[in-house]
């Protein structure tokens, strides 16, 4: 059976949407996007969820997008989940030997039992049965979720110290200044062992303190991604296809419109940071190159700079038409990993990444989205998250910046800190058990 959305009315918007996301949660496969109400010309749903599996697809990397390709084609349905940064390695033919805590595959896809797209008015439930009305009432009738008392102290520790982030900064800038490359962004690690959270409160509460236009409450069994993030990797829609790298980074003065106010104008005026995003630009064109029709490929906005809770971000869009014959596996092939996590050239700043991060990213700086029936799509950049294995208690967040020639080591560190001060909030008050 096709499956068939069927509309319902809401009254109450940010209830239904807290009823809805404690509802998917019920299920072991789940995720819930939502865009926070921000105004985008490329935007299309406000909140989508959807949960539990009717099939799903896995692997580590080795041919996995083309598997992914056919997954979807053997199903011409709507399909979840994500993308890994470590699947590189079978983009670009280079290795990872660093240790991952959380441990998702580097590929997982699921064909959903139920898909949620909610507005303002209406909540749209679309299933292959007939079960609509009941699962409208399921939901309705969903308790809102409730904080228990916070009791757990987590202790969080870094894989580097200052002083060893500092050096390590120096000596990315030799191999700049050596020719290896032009800029690498580079990332450390947070983590927590042995602890206990409420994946679904810890996540509420990253959303409250930082709504971002590409959150995401992700969830495959015991494993976690709690995702704040400001970023879209790729969106397809009909022919077009587009692109949003975010190079350049300017932490907010909420106590201080007039400071805040000059501190998003030297932003934009910022000529490190125009140089940092205009490297991406190029990337991205020439990733999207690869895939569109000849000419098409423009930038339709350069150095947009964009308001979020804690910072003010540097944002360009890129636009092209995709060739008729390029389908989904190539699309992703020519594209992944995004430019704003690796930096540039694309496959030398994954070989020096690997020598000078200690642990694998994981699901982090990969992407979390969805494939329509139609084969468009729509993917995040897995950036300001926590990753959460429940089953060993081990918690990871990441953070990272774009390192050139002229980066200053302090600065990059403290811009670093500033893109995960929310979660430290949120880890500060974590709702444990």
């Amino acid at each position: 059976m096709t499956r068939v959305f069927i509309s319902f009315p809401v009254t109450d918007y940010g209830k239904i949407k807290l009823q809805m996301l404690n509802w998917v949660n019920r299920f072991n496969i789940c995720v819930f996007l939502d865009n926070h109400h921000y105004v985008s010309d490329n935007n299309t749903v406000e909140c989508l969820a959807a949960a539990g599996s009717v099939a799903s697809f896995q692997m580590p990397a080795g041919n996995g997008l083309s598997k992914l390709e056919h997954f979807h084609q053997q199903y011409e349905d709507w399909v979840f989940g994500h993308l890994a940064y470590d699947l590189k390695n079978e983009i670009e033919s280079v290795h990872s030997s660093h240790p991952d805590g959380i441990g998702f595959p580097d590929i997982y896809f699921f064909v959903p039992e139920v898909v949620l797209q909610l507005t303002e008015t209406l909540l749209y439930i679309g299933l292959n049965d007939h079960r609509h009305e009941t699962i409208f009432r399921e939901i309705s009738n969903q308790s809102l979720p409730t904080d228990p008392p916070a009791h757990q102290n987590i202790e969080i520790a870094g894989r580097f110290t200052k002083e060893e982030y500092l050096h390590t900064i120096r000596q990315l800038q030799q191999h700049i200044q050596a020719g290896d490359c032009y800029e690498i962004n580079f990332c450390q690690e947070f983590y927590a062992d042995h602890v206990r959270v409420d994946p679904l409160l810890t996540y509420l509460q990253l959303s409250n303190k930082s709504p971002n236009p590409f959150s995401a409450f992700y969830k495959t069994d015991e494993r976690f991604v709690l995702c704040a993030s400001p970023e879209r990797y790729l969106q397809k829609k009909g022919h077009n296809i587009f692109s949003q790298p975010i190079k350049g980074t300017r932490v907010r003065d909420t106590f201080n419109i007039q400071a805040d106010e000059e501190g998003r104008h030297k932003l934009s005026e910022s000529t490190k940071d125009r140089s940092e995003n205009v490297m991406v630009v190029d990337l991205v064109r020439n990733d999207l190159a690869k895939i569109c029709e000849k000419g098409s490929v423009v930038v339709n906005e350069l150095f947009g700079v964009y308001t979020f809770p804690q910072v003010h971000q540097m944002i360009s869009t890129i636009k092209g038409v995709v060739r008729p014959d390029a389908g989904l596996a190539e699309m992703l092939r020519s594209t992944f990993p995004m430019g704003s996590m690796t930096g540039a050239p694309k496959k030398r700043v994954m070989e020096l990444i690997e020598r000078y991060e200690r642990t694998r990213r994981g699901v982090f700086s990969g992407a979390i989205g969805y494939i329509t029936p139609e084969g468009d799509f729509d993917f995040n950049v897995v950036i300001r998250s926590l990753l959460y294995n429940a089953t060993t208690g081990y918690l990871s967040f990441q953070a990272g910046s774009a390192i050139t020639f002229y980066s200053v080591a302090e600065q990059e560190y403290d811009e670093c800190l500033v893109k995960i001060a929310a979660i430290k909030k949120v880890l500060a008050g974590a709702n444990t058990f």
